[in-house]
């Protein structure tokens, strides 16, 4: 892309959030000028139907079926000679095991759940701010999501 731009073509430029959308989070206008990037040029459609199909990886409910997915887009991409696609497929394949866990259904959880769990973790480091034991800064981040017993429980002190 930086080398057409370089070259003169116009037609790349402004482009990056068009090619990096899902099609069907795009505009009209952004459809529109997408079909006419992919049309006039082969290697950037190639890449753009290699990225958009990488996204079904994560659809499926088996790591046997995901495995066997993803070997075949590899093979898809064997001779396109796209090198970042080629780095990209060998971070995943160091990545498999957390790839193949998320496959299992009780495995997959919210993003929002994610990063409210962040977050938290981010308030508790800022928080502790020079404390050397690490350990009990671990306890506390283990410990921060389990609910507050104190609140959950009746009391039932009877004075005699």
């Amino acid at each position: 892309m930086r080398a057409l731009v370089r070259r003169g073509s116009t037609l790349h430029q402004g482009q990056k959030y068009t090619l990096l959308s899902n099609a069907e989070n795009l505009s009209l206008e952004g459809r529109q000028s997408l079909k006419l990037l992919l049309t006039a040029n082969k290697r950037l459609n190639t890449a753009y139907l290699l990225k958009e199909s990488f996204g079904q990886l994560w659809n499926y409910r088996s790591e046997a079926w995901a495995r066997r997915y993803f070997e075949n887009w590899r093979a898809a991409l064997k001779w396109q000679r796209l090198t970042p696609y080629e780095k990209f497929a060998q971070m995943i394949e160091r990545h498999w095991d957390g790839i193949a866990a998320y496959c299992q259904p009780e495995n997959k959880v919210s993003l929002g759940f994610v990063e409210g769990l962040n977050n938290k973790i981010r308030v508790l480091q800022r928080r502790s701010y020079g404390l050397r034991d690490e350990d009990y800064l671990r306890l506390k981040i283990l410990t921060c999501m389990l609910p507050q017993l104190w609140k959950s429980q009746k009391i039932t002190h009877t004075t005699s």
